[in-house]
């Protein structure tokens, strides 16, 4: 049974906003225009202020627009977290141009796919990521720009933070290039942005595994971001008189939300970190005053096993909401977190992709620990029966299904794939859930195949499809494994072709696999099998594969 999307309508309504339903880039402009001089981003002690943010944005969609890329088109982002990542971001959503952002521990394969499948125009890069890109470009069937950007640039001379390696590192521009510095200060900024429809046109197309089949891109409207971001700030009283820590990937939902939209809704000053060290992340907190950070479990867990960690000042924490990876966010780890902080920490939310995540909140006055939290302001969430699609009552398990005005518009080019997810405005999670009385969420598993490795979603067929590059793979099939430090690792079971049966190990395939995927990604276990146990028809029978 089809619900239908009229159900969640009055739900939406309760959404207030800090300044109307508009478009995110039109809050920063409006932060520029209240706040010039106020720190927007910190990049390890460089300063960047709304003012120079708002101006280095317009500029560089200006020569994005004076370069051919225009409203609807695909724009790949492939950075780490920088402030060249929130310049690039909204400026191509100043032109009503589509973002798809690449993980940038993603290698040549998985760049070539993507971008291939999003059927980008430009993508705008780290020069530390060029590689992956060049080493695919010729089969790039619609790429016509690559913008590349060294970490560097954004340094200041006397860091106030340890700078990795491989940040400060002054690469030189590659070939077939343009500089995004240089292009920033050789162009004519936009006069305003693109309009655009706030509920219908897409400004976000983030790849996902969704239900089935190699990752899709979700296409997600303008709407989307200030609704979640907006909902985010009402559930949980907050305030613009913030510092955040930003450390997860602005690539992925969680931490673009967090990182590039909540800083930009609300006029905080967002310190960026590329990437988590336990001392660097304290020395930022008592640095910058750090009073809101998400984080993840294991994250907290290492900063409280620092030697002498009782010597440093914490106590500028406030808010920090932390996913369960690898180490759940128990009641006992918060205590012990709050001794050190005095802040409480707590499970950050539930939410996917498709619904541009933050589904869920946790009132900070009422833990309810093991659970997920509440529903968001505006955003309506049902438990409904797996045989009948009818409601289930509270207490009694089913699919998780979310429904507001802005979930994802379906998959790009992947009709059957959408249709199985998105029905009536209801997107159809393929999670298992239940509500208790008091209408708080409880996750309990998952109907799809999907494998959660060190925060990331990874499907098996996208693994089983990469191996098939390597020349002794007959056949694999790809598992989640129980893995204390990751949530879940993949294994791969592996059919040799003739010529390489004791010619090959499992830890050379692993090896391989390391140089060529993702590192949450690729196989840490590797199985060789005769056979893989299959249907008549032909499909590999994974949960016989996972039950060995």
């Amino acid at each position: 049974m089809a619900l239908s999307n009229a159900n969640f309508s009055e739900a939406a309504q309760q959404v207030t906003y800090r300044n109307g339903p508009r478009p995110m880039h039109d809050y920063l402009l409006l932060n520029a225009s209240e706040a010039p001089d106020q720190a927007a981003y910190i990049f390890y002690g460089r300063e960047v202020t709304w003012g120079e943010l708002a101006e280095s944005t317009r500029r560089l969609a200006g020569f994005l627009r004076a370069s051919g890329i225009g409203k609807g088109d695909h724009v790949g982002l492939y950075l780490q977290n920088c402030p060249q990542y929130v310049i690039a971001h909204y400026a191509i959503q100043m032109l009503g141009a589509v973002i798809t952002p690449l993980n940038p521990q993603y290698k040549a394969a998985e760049v070539e796919y993507q971008l291939n499948n999003a059927e980008a125009r430009a993508v705008i890069c780290g020069t530390d990521l060029y590689p992956m890109v060049d080493a695919v470009r010729t089969r790039l069937d619609n790429l016509a720009l690559v913008v590349t950007t060294r970490y560097a640039d954004y340094l200041p001379h006397e860091p106030t933070l340890p700078v990795p390696e491989d940040m400060a590192g002054a690469q030189a521009t590659p070939e077939g290039t343009t500089d995004l510095v240089v292009a920033i200060e050789q162009s004519r900024p936009i006069d305003k942005p693109e309009s655009v429809d706030f509920e219908n046109d897409i400004a976000l197309m983030t790849f996902t595994s969704g239900t089935t089949g190699r990752p899709k891109g979700a296409m997600l409207p303008v709407g989307a971001a200030t609704f979640k971001t907006a909902a985010l700030f009402q559930a949980n009283g907050l305030d613009q008189a913030t510092t955040s820590l930003a450390i997860a990937p602005f690539c992925h939902i969680a931490g673009m939300c967090l990182g590039v939209y909540a800083g930009v809704y609300g006029r905080w000053t967002t310190v960026i970190l590329p990437r988590f060290d336990p001392e660097t992340t304290v020395k930022a907190i008592e640095t910058y005053k750090v009073d809101m950070w998400y984080s993840i479990a294991p994250m907290n867990r290492a900063i409280l096993g620092l030697p002498d960690i009782q010597s440093r000042n914490l106590t500028s924490l406030r808010f920090n909401p932390a996913t369960s990876f690898g180490i759940p966010v128990t009641e006992s780890l918060s205590d012990e977190w709050k001794k050190l902080t005095g802040c409480q920490m707590h499970e950050a939310s539930y939410g996917l992709s498709e619904t541009h995540t933050m589904d869920t909140y946790m009132p900070r006055d009422a833990i309810r620990w093991g659970s997920c939290g509440k529903p968001m302001p505006g955003n309506d969430i049902r438990i409904i029966n797996l045989k009948t699609g009818e409601e289930q009552p509270a207490g009694e398990s089913g699919e998780i299904i979310v429904g507001n005005p802005y979930v994802f518009k379906g998959y790009w080019q992947r009709l059957d794939a959408t249709d199985e997810t998105l029905r009536n405005g209801w997107v159809y999670t393929g999670d298992v859930g239940y509500f208790d009385d008091d209408h708080y969420l409880f996750f309990t598993g998952r109907i799809k195949e999907m494998i959660k490795s060190s925060g990331y979603s990874v499907f098996p067929e996208d693994v089983e499809a990469l191996m098939l590059n390597h020349p002794a793979i007959a056949q694999s099939a790809a598992v989640g494994v129980p893995d204390e430090n990751r949530g879940e690792s993949v294994k791969l079971f592996v059919v040799l072709k003739p010529d390489y049966e004791g010619r090959i190990t499992e830890q050379e395939i692993i090896d391989w696999a390391k140089e060529n995927m993702a590192a949450y990604k690729y196989p840490r276990y590797v199985e060789f099998r005769d056979s893989l146990p299959a249907t008549g028809a032909g499909k590999v029978l994974r949960r016989l594969l996972k039950e060995d």
